[in-house]
């Protein structure tokens, strides 16, 4: 499963954790998972860019992004096979990268359920699993 996958009721609640792992194409530029209720709407765009070697955090409302976080560390690398969790807190998001290595970013419209998932870039999808 390469280039873009959309998931329409993911069901993702505080407390959930998303085990993502796929393979980062060689010539990747980078690849983007975004979580909300459309693509219009999201509580969570999750970034990495290996054009700039970071990770850009943002959030979109009503198709309009937000102001950015960006966070210069970056365990990803072309050509190869990862393994990575993203959490709903209450709160915030907490994704835990393959080197243990963590990133927050604030649940800024304070989502209690997120139905819509959209993977797009570089990453070919190995599984995607909600617990």
């Amino acid at each position: 499963m390469e280039g873009n996958i959309e998931i329409l009721n993911l069901g993702m609640k505080p407390g959930n954790t998303l085990k993502v792992k796929g393979k980062i194409s060689a010539d990747a530029l980078g690849f983007s998972i975004n979580l909300g209720s459309s693509s219009r709407d999201l509580a969570f765009h999750f970034n990495p860019r290996f054009n700039e070697s970071v990770i850009v955090c943002n959030s979109k409302y009503s198709d309009s992004w937000q102001t950015e976080q960006r966070d210069c560390h970056l365990p990803f690398f072309r050509g190869c096979t990862v393994k990575f969790f993203i959490e709903m807190l209450s709160d915030r998001f907490r994704v835990k990268l393959p080197d243990g290595y963590e990133v927050y970013f604030p649940n800024r419209h304070g989502y209690h359920k997120i139905n819509y998932i959209s993977i797009a870039g570089g990453l070919k999808m190995i599984s995607l699993k909600l617990s």
